[in-house]
């Protein structure tokens, strides 16, 4: 069954088309992953399809009583409302249902024989309805939901305005979970979810039966959870079977295939008219040169419309190699606000290693780095670098580096080997920064522009050793696929953390977890981490361990 019809779709905004003439369906039970480079029409696409924008022309066909799901990272949050008053706002529709049932069984005490039988019957519905829609466990449905998102760990009374945007961004996917809609459209739901959420959610989706539609940079949350990709460009909404990578490798097979087409057809037209010029003059061969002219003028190269799709340069080259000894740390602690953000942690780091830190608790790692790229003091212990070392910082925050008014032609100049416009333009060309791009102000870009001139400045530092608060955040598919590869290939050490699941497989060789318990350390890929049962079982110990040591404070 069809649930949603595109019909002749265009938009655009002053000169340029965003979508022309498209049309497709989506039937019940499918997911759909949007793909496309930024600006192509991703966003464009969902706020049309949920009426915050209309489209030029055509129309958007929704079947009859859908229940829409839209997980909207804008909504307002009340004060005064709990964590638990939002998930439970989901099932508004049957707290409704049950005032109306009470109501009923009021007004039986004064009804008549025939208004008893419309109560009773009215009633048994609303009860029928109530127990299908498993009303009666309400509860344990929010806290399961309040678990599996780390809501639980926040404290389900909490103040939603006092939440984090991850947090916040926690109730309202837990919210638009729990109200199972006919459809759900998730915009970047990965946003700000730590790789265990990232996990449930994809279990989750994977589970769910009606239809999904979802905007994500995520390759391996789109890998998991979909079983279409809709690939935009060119104006254009292509739909394909299969997940991601099936897409992914299936276009460029294609492309493969039309450039070895024409490649054929450019020989035979060269063949065809190198006969007709060694052979139209010659009688005795006019005819069939005349025959070759006719054939040479039916051949015509397909057009191939290679992907819009840019992806930046990113290679990092140390200036010098790193020695044995690299990293210490020694008995690291600091609490921030009454909070113990790191207890007693300890490690020593090699010239091969490079360190996925990973795990719910991303604010102990934030200070982890923060302290080692020399940004925050500890309050005990102590670490050191090696004298072979030279660091470069990547901030998950990075407002105070583009705080001023300077172009990002000046904002390179320092970090720049040579001291010339010419060559800091070009390297920024090489980050998608193109024509006058360079002579944009700093304190006017975009996430992901920021992003990529942090890139450029760690790579023109040519330091050996880096440290990287989750890079991946505000980028593209194909800057994340770049940067993912150049971190694969960096001869350097790497400490890192990063919420996209096949980012910190294929780049770590090195696993370590921040437990409330203490640190867990790990050489071995990051998918080996999450499959071994010895190192689950640990992370649980830990946490329980806490959490009863907690309760005996209490």
């Amino acid at each position: 069954m069809s649930i949603l019809n595109v019909v002749k779709l265009s938009h655009g905004f002053g000169d340029r088309a965003i979508f022309t003439d498209v049309s497709f369906r989506l039937l019940k039970g499918e997911h759909v992953g949007f793909v496309g480079a930024n600006g192509e029409g991703k966003s464009t696409f969902m706020n049309i399809i949920t009426g915050k924008l209309m489209p030029d022309e055509g129309k958007i066909e929704w079947s009859k009583n859908v229940r829409v799901g839209y997980l909207d990272q804008h909504t307002v949050l009340e004060q005064g409302q709990t964590i638990r008053d939002v998930l439970q706002s989901a099932f508004g529709y049957l707290f409704d249902l049950e005032a109306q049932m009470n109501a009923y069984y009021a007004e039986m005490a004064e009804a008549d024989a025939e208004r008893m039988e419309f109560l009773m019957e009215e009633t048994g519905s609303i009860q029928e309805t109530l127990e299908h829609h498993d009303f009666y466990i309400i509860d344990s449905k929010v806290d399961e939901i309040g678990r599996a998102l780390g809501l639980a760990d926040i404290g389900m009374d909490r103040d939603v305005t006092e939440l984090s945007g991850g947090q916040r961004t926690k109730v309202l996917m837990g919210k638009l979970l729990l109200e199972k809609p006919d459809i759900l459209l998730l915009d970047e739901p990965t946003n700000h979810l730590d790789l265990d959420a990232i996990a449930w959610l994809e279990e989750f989706l994977i589970n769910f039966d009606n239809t999904v539609i979802v905007v994500s940079h995520d390759r391996y949350f789109l890998n998991k959870v979909c079983t279409q990709i809709a690939d935009i460009d060119y104006g254009k909404i292509q739909l394909y079977a299969g997940n991601y990578d099936f897409w992914y490798e299936s276009s460029q097979l294609l492309i493969r295939q039309m450039k070895e087409a024409n490649k054929k057809k450019e020989e035979k037209i060269k063949e065809l008219q190198d006969f007709i010029s060694r052979f139209s003059a010659n009688a005795s061969k006019s005819r069939q040169a005349t025959s070759r002219k006719r054939a040479l003028e039916k051949i015509q190269l397909d057009e191939i419309r290679p992907s819009s799709r840019k992806y930046p340069y990113i290679d990092f080259r140390p200036n010098r190699e790193i020695g044995n000894e690299v990293l210490m740390v020694e008995n690291l602690s600091k609490t921030i606000d009454g909070v113990k953000m790191l207890d007693n942690i300890s490690f020593t780091l090699g010239h091969d290693d490079k360190v996925a830190f990973v795990g719910p608790n991303v604010n102990a790692t934030t200070t982890l780095f923060k302290i080692l790229a020399g940004e925050m003091e500890p309050d005990e212990g102590t670490y050191k670098w090696g004298v072979t070392t030279s660091q470069a910082y990547f901030p998950k925050d990075n407002t105070k580096e583009f705080a001023s008014d300077d172009t990002i032609v000046d904002w390179m100049m320092p970090w720049s080997p040579e001291k010339d416009v010419t060559y800091v333009r070009g390297f920024l060309g090489r980050m998608l920064f193109s024509g006058d791009d360079g002579l944009k102000r700093v304190n006017v870009l975009s996430g992901g522009e920021r992003v990529r001139c942090m890139l450029s400045r760690m790579m023109m530092s040519g330091a050996n050793t880096m440290i990287l608060d989750e890079p991946t955040n505000h980028l593209d598919m194909e800057s994340i696929t770049a940067l993912n590869n150049g971190l694969i290939k960096y001869p350097g050490v790497l400490l890192f953390t990063s919420q996209d699941h096949q980012f910190v497989q294929t780049t770590a060789n090195r696993i370590m977890e921040i437990t409330p318990g203490g640190l867990i350390d790990k050489q071995c890929t990051y998918d080996e981490y999450l499959e071994n049962d010895e190192l689950a079982r640990k992370r649980q110990i830990m946490n329980m361990d806490e959490q009863i040591e907690d309760e005996n404070e209490e």
